[in-house]
């Protein structure tokens, strides 16, 4: 397996394992949970990554939204990598 198809399925992994009620697709309400794993997090932090990463403008985070921010951000996704 290359580490393109590693790193997707890692990719979605985090994905399924932050959205919560398997909808497939990040509420803020998911996100915000998922935010307070990493440390204390405030409303409006979470509201930030919202709007930073639904790029759809929908109020959910897509696989594929999701996807494109961890391709852009590795190094963050790796740090969520660990506590998923």
């Amino acid at each position: 397996m290359s580490g393109d198809q590693e790193e997707m399925e890692e990719t979605e992994r985090i994905f399924k394992s932050i959205d919560s009620n398997g909808d497939g697709k990040i509420s803020s309400t998911e996100l915000g949970n998922a935010l307070k794993k990493l440390g204390s997090v405030m409303p409006e932090e979470v509201q930030r990554m919202m709007a930073e990463i639904d790029t759809d403008g929908d109020g959910f985070i897509s696989l594929k939204e999701f996807t494109e921010f961890a391709l852009a951000n590795p190094g963050l996704v790796k740090d969520v990598a660990k506590i998923f």
